[in-house]
């Protein structure tokens, strides 16, 4: 997924690098993610704070700050089972910048969840990223916004599978996307099915039911 890479502000710079060890102390981390923290990170830096001090842009009860981390990679990337285990252990939102390489190959990812702090522990959707870029890419201003979930909604859209729709919330895209993908398994279980199914009016059936998700599937896309 193609997206830009943003232009933070330098009022919001923050720049603190935090030890691995802080996420587990505000985690349960199983020893398996533990092994991929240290086999994966070579460091996170809480790199900006996105709040109406910073920035003057208000926050809400449901959206007070948003968060910039950047995470240096050891290899080629750092997998989503690390950045859910941070994602959980700040309660705000969150978007990461992942860099690999060095040099002429150093490589910048910007990836975040959709994170919902209205439930108790906030609910997260599927990762969504740009592809790797050049870390030198020119940067793009943020986009415009009157407020914090605003900006939110304005980061995130770019990254997204599918376009949102006019008047559609950030949550009400997510459900929507979750819904698409609920589809997606069921076509390729009705696809596998068809191809092993001997029986020709069972085969007709499941092609049936193969074309309405079809259908549902497009609507939702």
């Amino acid at each position: 997924m193609s997206g830009p890479l943003y232009r933070w502000p330098a009022a919001a710079k923050f720049g603190r690098v935090i030890p691995k060890t802080k996420f587990y102390e505000h985690a349960t981390i199983s020893t398996m993610v533990r092994e991929k923290f240290v086999n994966e990170v070579q460091r996170i830096t809480w790199a900006y704070k996105l709040a109406d001090e910073t920035i003057h842009l208000r926050g809400s009860s449901i959206l007070p700050e948003i968060q910039v981390f950047t995470v240096d990679a050891k290899d080629n990337g750092v997998s989503e089972t690390v950045l859910t285990a941070i994602d959980k252990a700040v309660p705000f939102p969150i978007i990461f910048e992942v860099n690999r390489g060095t040099g002429g190959y150093a490589r910048t990812c910007m990836i975040a969840a959709h994170k919902q702090l209205e439930s108790t522990p906030p609910r997260l959707s599927t990762y969504f990223a740009t592809d790797w870029l050049p870390s030198d890419t020119p940067r793009a201003p943020l986009p415009p916004a009157i407020d914090l979930p605003g900006l939110y909604a304005g980061l995130l859209t770019p990254i997204l599978p599918f376009a949102t729709r006019p008047g559609e919330k950030m949550s009400e895209v997510i459900d929507r996307m979750d819904q698409a993908r609920k589809l997606e398994r069921e076509i390729a279980d009705l696809e596998r099915r068809i191809r092993s199914e001997p029986q020709l009016n069972r085969k007709v059936e499941l092609r049936r039911q193969l074309r309405d998700r079809i259908t549902a599937l497009a609507a939702l896309t």
